[in-house]
């Protein structure tokens, strides 16, 4: 059966639908806690073997109801969920999320199945190319098509008229408006990972505006903002053992960390009107002496929101470094470390992130 006669949103057997709708009503709830038993445990091969049996269940049961526009949305969740049980990917938040939106999806559209409304067709397409991606799809762009649907998914529960994905006719602000939520959604799921990473996200964004503002607005802030989202979000896509590692890393470990610059800014770089960002995050690990990754660029090949996001996480990880010795002798070590790193970084941008500083910690002693 060609996906074109799979997907006619018809009712062919009443009892049957009816039948098909009340067991999906009753699966939901043990997909939402195994999912939620995944977040804490997202190696156990007992529960993603006990999600992939729901959901293959949930397809056969759709073929004996003849609910056939359900199975191939049942059979691309399973493509993902093959990934997981073989250990090719490791669950991940996110990936539960899109498994229990697509089931309140799918709810939906028998909801208006059943009460004869109309069923945007294209829409359900567009969904279930996404799905059907995930199970082929490079590591790089798993979370970030999981995050895409979600956001979109999220976006359009209201309507049964909106798009899943960014159609045609979507004006360009609308489009960066869902892009932007995609980048910061991934940017709190990085902070999950750890628990010294709260707030991060939040922290590095205004300083990195702050320091632009505070140098002229040299740099795009819309540009700038994304790159900040996204700078460390291929750091997920490592084995954890490499980047959550306490102490040195091997070299085989090394050579795989300089790469997670380059996993994100291809994935932005193929977005339209983000190719600013792409290049700040390419660039955020070169420092002016040529010692840096991935290319080892010197000074003037370096773009200025790369070097704007370099003082930016050097600040970050310095304060976390030296949290114990509380938020202003933190902020003050940072400071001076930082600005004996003069190989590192800039005057330029120095002398305005001082500037800052200055401002921040008055703002802390009153």
């Amino acid at each position: 059966m060609s996906e074109e006669e799979q997907l006619l949103f018809v009712r062919e057997d009443a009892e049957g639908f009816q039948d098909f709708r009340d067991v999906l009503s009753d699966y939901a709830p043990q997909i939402e806690k195994l999912a939620s038993q995944l977040s804490q445990n997202p190696r156990s091969p007992e529960l993603i073997g006990d999600l992939f049996r729901l959901v293959h269940t949930i397809k056969g049961d759709a073929g004996l109801c003849r609910v056939m526009f359900v199975v191939p949305f049942a059979h691309a969740l399973e493509g993902l969920l093959a990934r997981l049980r073989s250990g090719e990917l490791v669950y991940q938040e996110v990936m539960g999320d899109v498994l229990l939106l697509v089931l309140d999806r799918l709810d939906l559209v028998m909801a208006q199945v059943a009460g004869a409304r109309k069923v945007d067709v294209a829409q359900m397409h567009n969904l279930l190319d996404a799905l059907c991606s995930l199970e082929s799809a490079p590591l790089p762009s798993v979370l970030a098509t999981c995050s895409r649907l979600i956001a979109a998914m999220v976006g359009a529960q209201g309507s049964s008229d909106a798009p899943v994905a960014v159609a045609a006719g979507k004006s360009v602000a609308q489009s960066r408006q869902q892009d932007m939520l995609l980048f910061r959604t991934l940017a709190f799921q990085l902070e999950q990972r750890m628990p010294e990473f709260v707030g991060r996200t939040e922290r590095n964004l205004r300083l990195a505006l702050e320091l632009n503002r505070q140098a002229g607005g040299w740099v795009d802030a819309e540009q700038l903002e994304a790159a900040v989202y996204m700078h460390d979000v291929g750091m997920m896509f490592l084995p954890e053992q490499v980047w959550l590692k306490l102490g040195s890393i091997s070299e085989n470990e090394r050579r795989l960390m300089v790469l997670h610059p380059a996993w994100v800014a291809g994935l932005m770089g193929r977005m339209p009107g983000w190719e600013g960002a792409a290049l700040m995050v390419m660039q955020h690990h070169e420092t002016p002496d040529g010692e840096g990754y991935p290319y080892g660029l010197a000074s003037g090949e370096i773009c200025q929101g790369a070097r704007i996001l370099a003082l930016v996480d050097a600040f970050e990880a310095v304060m976390l470094k030296h949290a114990h010795r509380g938020q202003r002798r933190s902020m003050l070590r940072a400071a001076a470390e930082l600005n004996a790193a003069d190989d590192q970084f800039e005057r330029a941008w120095l002398d305005p992130f001082n500037q800052v500083l200055r401002r921040m910690l008055e703002q802390a002693a009153s």
